[in-house]
């Protein structure tokens, strides 16, 4: 039985796992997450398929964020008419294997 009580984290008054979900947390960024770490590369309206359910202004304020956190990278090209691709960081990709077990979970 965890000695936590609710009043009380045991982390102190900054703590790492509140940081972490604040990161990752809200109903599209780990799905999001997930299709770019099976993609080498994805369009802005492929994810958007691919990421069932989102809409436009989500998809693009979730993006914003996982960027601003450095979880995904954006890639703009310089070509006519412009690309823009989203890749998985280094980071983000380090969440992958933390998130396969909660998926095991959640699937019991």
């Amino acid at each position: 039985m965890s000695t936590c009580k609710a009043d009380h984290c045991p982390c102190g008054q900054t703590c790492p796992l509140q940081v972490a979900l604040k990161r990752i947390g809200g109903k599209w960024k780990i799905p999001i997450l997930c299709v770019l770490s099976c993609q080498q590369g994805i369009r802005y309206n492929e994810l958007m398929k691919k990421v069932t359910g989102i809409t436009n202004t989500m998809l693009a304020s979730s993006l914003k964020e996982l960027e601003k956190d450095q979880l995904i990278r954006r890639v703009q090209y310089n070509e006519m008419p412009i690309r823009v691709e989203y890749f998985i960081t280094e980071k983000g990709n380090q969440l992958i294997p933390i998130l396969q077990p909660l998926a095991l979970w959640g699937m019991e």
